[in-house]
Parts: C-alpha cells; sequence; structure tokens
C-alpha cells in the first residue's frame, strides 16, 4: 500500500511538473505606467487593469468571470507622471502607460518641450481616455488670486519627469513669469497638499482628472480654494499650444470650494509599436465591452467619461495597429 501511494504521488508531481510550463505559457503580463497614488492616473489605471485582465482559470465572461484577455494580468503601475511613462514605454521598462496629450505628441515628433531629443517614434496610442484640469491650488488667506501673484512664492510643480511640471512652466510662462520667478519645489500628491496645509508652500499644482483624490482630502482638512487660469495668459497658452483648451472645474467639485474656469488636456493611453497587434486587438476590444462600462462607471468618479464617442478625440500620436483595427471594426474610423 505504501509503495502504491508513493507511486501516486510520484506520478501526481510529474503531471504537475509537465504542466507548470503549458499553463506559464499561458500567462501575459501587461504593466500600465500610471501617477502617484494620490492622483487620478493611479486608480483609473486600476479599473482598465481589472478590465482587460483575465488570468488563466478565470470564470468566463457570461457566468460572472473575467471579460478581458484570455491568459492577460494587467498591473497599473504609480510612476512620475507622464513623461515617466513615455520614456519607460520607449526604453522597454513598460508596456503601456498613461499620459497628456500634450507631453506625448511632443515626444513624438521631438518639438516643444521635448526639442532636442531623438522623437519617441515607436510611441503609439491606444485610447483618448479623460479630461486633464490643471489644478492651481492655495489656502483661502493666501492673498493668492491670479497666476501673475505667484510671483517670488514658494509653488509646488510636481517632480520633472511628471505632465504637471511641464504644463506649470508653460502656464508660468504664458503670464510672464518662469519657474525662476518662483521658489520652486517638487513635491508629488501627498507630501503636496501636507506642505501647503502646514504653510510649508505657498500654492500648488496639479494636473488631473477632477476630483483628485489629493485635493478631496484637503479641501475637508483645509479652507483650499483653486486659483484661476483665465484671461490674456491663458489665451496666449491656448493660442500657442492646440492642445490646451479653455475648461471649467465646477463649484463643490471639492467640498467648499468654488468652482473656477482653467484649462485642461487630455488623458490617453500609449503603448509602444513593438507591442503585438493582436494583443493590443484585443486589449483595445477588451476595454470597450459592455462589462468593463460597468467597471468605470463605478470604479471612479472620471470612469464614466471614458467612453468609446471620446475615444479618438484629440489624438495626435498615430494608433497602435492593433487599436486601429478594432476602430475600424467597430466604427468610430471608416
Amino acid at each position: 500500500m505504501l509503495k502504491k501511494l508513493k507511486s501516486a504521488v510520484l506520478a501526481f508531481a510529474a503531471c504537475a511538473v509537465l504542466a507548470t510550463p503549458a499553463l506559464a505559457q499561458e500567462i501575459k503580463f501587461f504593466t500600465i505606467g500610471t501617477g502617484g497614488t494620490a492622483f487620478t492616473y493611479y486608480p483609473v489605471g486600476g479599473v482598465i487593469a481589472n478590465a482587460i485582465s483575465k488570468p488563466p482559470g478565470s470564470r468566463e465572461c457570461g457566468e460572472g468571470g473575467s471579460c478581458g484577455v484570455d491568459g492577460l494580468i494587467a498591473s497599473a503601475v504609480s510612476s512620475r507622471g507622464s513623461v515617466d511613462n513615455v520614456n519607460a514605454i520607449t526604453s522597454g521598462l513598460r508596456n503601456s502607460g498613461f499620459a497628456q496629450s500634450d507631453v506625448a505628441y511632443w515626444a513624438y515628433t521631438g518639438t516643444g518641450t521635448m526639442e532636442g531629443q531623438d522623437p519617441a517614434t515607436d510611441l503609439r496610442t491606444i485610447a483618448a481616455l479623460f479630461e486633464e484640469h490643471i489644478h492651481l491650488v492655495t489656502l483661502e488667506d493666501s492673498g493668492i488670486n491670479s497666476v501673475a501673484d505667484l510671483k517670488g512664492k514658494r509653488v509646488s510643480v510636481d517632480e520633472p519627469g511628471s505632465g504637471t511640471y511641464v504644463d506649470a512652466g508653460l502656464i508660468l510662462e504664458a503670464n510672464g513669469l518662469s519657474l525662476s520667478d518662483i521658489q520652486e519645489e517638487n513635491l508629488k500628491g501627498a507630501a503636496a497638499t501636507e506642505a501647503l496645509r502646514n504653510g510649508k508652500v505657498d500654492a500648488l499644482f496639479i494636473v488631473a482628472g477632477y476630483p483628485t483624490g489629493a485635493l478631496v482630502e484637503l479641501a475637508s482638512a483645509a479652507d483650499m480654494k483653486l486659483v484661476p487660469i483665465d484671461g490674456d495668459g491663458a489665451k496666449a497658452l491656448t493660442d500657442k499650444y492646440g492642445f490646451f483648451a479653455a475648461s471649467d472645474i465646477p463649484a463643490e467639485t471639492y467640498e467648499g470650494v468654488d468652482g473656477v474656469t482653467t484649462v485642461a488636456v487630455g488623458a490617453q493611453w500609449y503603448t509602444s509599436a513593438k507591442e503585438d497587434d493582436d494583443l493590443i486587438y484585443e486589449i483595445t476590444k477588451a476595454l470597450w465591452n459592455k462589462e468593463s462600462r460597468k467597471l468605470l462607471d463605478v470604479g471612479h468618479a472620471k470612469g464614466k467619461t471614458i467612453t468609446p464617442d471620446t475615444a479618438l478625440n484629440g489624438i495626435g500620436v498615430p494608433l497602435h495597429p492593433g487599436a486601429e483595427r478594432f476602430y475600424k471594426e467597430a466604427g468610430p474610423i471608416k
């Protein structure tokens, strides 16, 4: 009996060893570079990663299981933001990532703020996602009521490598200032809002889809206000850079905070031309299926604005061939 039991155990172990490579071959991993955990990219990335994933052994889509890509395990990775994500995609460090439309276009063409650098010609678009608003944030008693009032003040502009850092510089420039006219701080997420609350900085820039978690928390704990980015400075910005558009942040987006007019850019999802066409086709298809719609609608406040109708809005970087095939089949591209 003991011999038979040992034989059965060895046979089971042998089967498991033989089966392991086959199972491993079925699994595909796919990373999505996002942003700081306190901002919008990270939670939205988590929702999308969940929507497109379907690990081996998952229940079938129609039976309450995952409706993603067979064998795919996608993960949202925190990063320094748009510039970091573009660099990670082109270097092969990440499979995909979110970036502001302006940052991606400049990287792809080697123009604008990326002039002098090698164009990121392998960058490709999967989808346009949502609008990102430039938040210029201060406290009620700061005396800061316009971009011009930032001169000489301690201002957090996020880290180099983020889209916020790029856009803060452009906004200052459009209003006759530069980074050298402020006391520059490079704080991110909760560190920036905590510094504002404790009087260590006078104002901060955040580029994110509203409502963004870091500011929701700040508004509940301090007398926060949003500073408008409008007038001649905003017009100079939108006239010079087509990716910026005037847009409002409504009142009560953040508790007790008045609405303002500011400027916005598009948040888009990018990958590399080197990624497999069939895989990106399946990922794009999974993003826009009806089950993903349910996840987007409840997963984050910005998720409801991520729709197939706006999937091609403001795209300045070519579509990945796999994504383009899906859009041609689905109808947005004739």
